[in-house]
């Protein structure tokens, strides 16, 4: 019998599997990777052996499905043939933390790799960010670079061995090495560990990328040397016992932190001694060790926590060459000699439920191919703030890792990069469209225009909500679902700009059944990044007081109300909110005042008979602001429960004013990036549960703006010309 086999079983160790499961059921035949599955022909049952397969499967290997035929017998003992090309469809195996045996080597005197940083087998180690093509064998790698020793080459070449065709293979005496930039020494890592406990700050080379590392006690230095006055930091933890003194981890949480992708997870802060990583927020970003070197770094400091943020220079993508890692603002470089093909940032995801909400969806968990409404081949090149691209093909999306604010010539590059390097891995030579935002102004259009142009295909436009709106339908494997699409910007189909959006969409038609009031933008990004100017075009157009401007400021900002570009956006409206309770007057990092006014919501209590009225499907914001006004004027000192108090009564009447607006039937979705507010997922869950109706939202897909790119694969496979909005 032939069974052809599809799923995750490229850089798996499937092969071997297939191997040692045959010959221990005295099976003759053969296994072989076409490329785009594995095929495994055998004299004997296919029930039988399947099931053998399944108890036995490596931790990384994923089968989705398999199909049985018939074929002429073998006669030849079992065998692995070599690797063949084929349709690239196999999904791509992701980068994967160090397993517990290469751990267990990695610190045991005697063995060849101890202290080794690269140790790996075929259940751990970069994948992703170090595949050039296809098929995964290691002349596609960057490992192509470092010739196997005797020693290595026969666990490579053993079909019993654990390093069976691990590509990634090494020891010390053939593999990559780090190096201390301008410091001779055959211990680089304790060196470089003696430096960040004297309070140095340091650049280290990883799988991915590059991170910037320093001891707690050094946060205040390393924020005013990289201009990150308020920015949440990840903090890196020696274990999960380490974690647990730092902040809440409940058994699920546990095993996020623990996947074999190690995100950065979003956890409830205990006490305040890492107050300092995410300065007015209640969670702080915690992750454990993934690779050799993080054990080794561990178990040479005198920490059990140290920062460990993205490296790179203001603007730009990640570091990932030794020229580029040389610009950072840092005091000791320790830098390695394996290329990095594929730049991937750490993952971040915040618990919910049982699951998780992607804020960034990178190392670990790219490329994972999404299934899609349609079979079109397409590419996508998201929106401007943290944006990732994305090609359709097969019927299944893929995903780039996360690119960053496309706002400069380098991270252009990257996204455009990074889509061709996934057509290349899946075959795709060119596609039948090409999906951008609508916004006129977004770098992320020009990309998208500018490839539209080479290829000589059409460039099609996806409003960014309705985006929004399709992935998670399509994620949920929905034709249609009435959404709520709240974020801080997005342009509208009137030229405004949208963000607290009532959308049903069906099979990538969509129609525009509500929105916030619009308010005033003032300066358009500027008042993004000062929202009193949102809070001034609150104030004077309810005809009351503000407190942060006068004289010819305010004259200024009175006679930009009538030309100013609207918006309806929850996020603005949360931003004004944040400001006129003092909590966030100044944004420092995207998302502050929103991120900060999160707690309060949180603890709060719903005391104040606030209501947002809703005629026409519009949500009166400005009537609800009436009504904060009269028990609060802007600017005025409150305690912190009061606060809470106020802000949670003002939360719960704006999204009730939005579920009445959406009147759903029996579910409503919830996206963007106000959706990552767990206080508000809550609130409308209790509205929703009321109605006896159910919320639905994301879990492998970013609920911002790093999911824009699968929504407009997923809504621009169908014709989209007769939107209504």
């Amino acid at each position: 019998m032939r069974i052809i086999i599809q799923g995750i079983v490229q850089g798996v160790g499937f092969r071997p599997t297939v191997y040692r499961v045959a010959k221990a059921l005295g099976l003759k035949g053969h296994v072989l990777n076409t490329g785009s599955n594995v095929e495994v022909v055998i004299d004997g049952n296919p029930d039988i052996f399947m099931n053998a397969l399944k108890e036995a499967l490596p931790p990384l290997a994923k089968i989705d499905d398999f199909a049985i035929e018939d074929c002429a017998e073998p006669d030849s003992e079992f065998q692995i043939i070599p690797s063949c090309t084929g349709s690239r469809n196999s999904p791509l195996p992701p980068d994967s933390a160090i397993c517990p045996e290469c751990l267990e080597e990695l610190f045991q005197p005697g063995n060849r790799r101890f202290n080794f940083p690269f140790i790996n087998c075929t259940n751990c180690d970069a994948r992703f960010s170090v595949i050039s093509d296809l098929p995964y064998d290691r002349p596609f790698t960057s490992m192509s670079d470092f010739h196997m020793c005797p020693s290595c080459a026969r666990e490579y070449s053993d079909p019993m061995d654990r390093r069976f065709h691990a590509q990634t293979t090494s020891c010390p005496d053939c593999g990559p090495h780090y190096r201390l930039e301008g410091v001779p020494t055959n211990d680089p890592v304790g060196l470089f560990a003696i430096a960040i406990d004297a309070g140095k700050i340091g650049a280290v080379k990883s799988w991915g990328g590059t991170h910037i590392v320093c001891i707690h006690s050094r946060v205040a230095h390393l924020r005013e040397r990289f201009n990150r006055p308020r920015k949440p930091l990840a903090v890196m933890v020696r274990d999960i016992q380490s974690a647990r003194k730092y902040a809440r981890v409940s058994a699920d949480e546990e095993r996020l932190l623990a996947h074999p992708a190690r995100p950065i997870v979003l956890l409830e802060r205990l006490g305040n001694d890492l107050e300092d990583t995410a300065p007015g927020l209640d969670r702080i970003g915690l992750y454990l060790p993934y690779s050799g070197l993080h054990h080794l770094l561990f178990g040479k400091l005198g920490s059990d926590a140290m920062i460990m943020t993205s490296g790179n220079v203001p603007g730009e993508p990640m570091a990932i060459a030794d020229d580029e890692i040389m610009k950072l603002a840092a005091d000791v470089f320790l830098t390695h000699d394996r290329r990095i093909i594929n730049r991937t940032d750490d993952s971040v995801v915040i618990p919910h439920g049982s699951g998780q909400m992607f804020v960034r969806k990178s190392r670990g968990f790219v490329p994972e191919p999404l299934p899609l409404p349609h079979g079109h081949a397409l590419v996508a090149v998201g929106a401007d703030m943290n944006n990732t691209g994305g090609i359709c093909v097969g019927g299944k999306a893929v995903m780039t890792q996360h690119i960053g604010d496309i706002g400069r010539y380098e991270s252009a590059l990257f996204l455009e990069s990074a889509i061709k390097h996934l057509m290349k891995l899946h075959g795709m030579e060119k596609p039948e469209a090409v999906i951008t935002d609508m916004h006129p102004k977004y770098s992320s259009r020009g990309v998208g225009n500018r490839l539209a142009g080479e290829w000589g295909v059409p460039a099609i436009e996806v409003q960014h909500h309705a985006a929004h709106a399709f992935g998670l339908a399509a994620e949920h494997g929905l034709e249609g679902l009435k959404v709520l699409a709240c974020d801080g910007t997005g342009y509208g189909t009137d030229g405004q700009v949208w963000g607290g959006e009532v959308l049903d969409v069906s099979n990538g038609k969509w129609e525009r059944k509500g929105h916030l009031a619009y308010i005033p933008l003032l300066g358009g990004d500027r008042a993004v990044e000062d929202p009193r100017r949102m809070v001034f075009a609150i104030t004077d157009m309810l005809g009351i007081d503000q407190p942060y401007f006068s004289g010819n400021e305010m004259d200024v900002l009175h006679g930009m109300m009538k030309n100013s570009v609207k918006t309806s956006s929850t996020g603005r409206v949360l931003d004004a909110l944040s400001c006129w309770l003092g909590i966030c007057e100044i944004m420092t990092y995207d998302g502050e005042p929103a991120m900060t006014l999160e707690p309060y919501i949180r603890k709060g209590r719903a005391v104040h008979e606030f209501s947002a009225p809703v005629k026409s499907g519009v949500v009166d914001t400005l009537a609800l602001f009436g009504q904060l006004a009269g028990v609060l004027p802007p600017g005025k000192t409150l305690s912190g429960r009061e606060k809470a108090d106020i802000a949670r009564s003002f939360a719960d009447a704006l999204f009730g004013g939005l579920v009445e607006a959406a009147d759903p039937g029996e579910a409503l979705g919830f996206t963007g990036g106000v959706s990552y507010n767990l206080a508000v997922n809550d609130i409308l869950s209790e509205k929703l549960h009321e109605r006896g109706a159910k919320l639905i939202t994301h879990s492998r897909v970013p609920n911002g703006d790093g999911g824009i790119s699968f929504g407009q694969l997923a809504g621009g496979g169908f014709d989209v010309s007769g939107n209504t909005g």
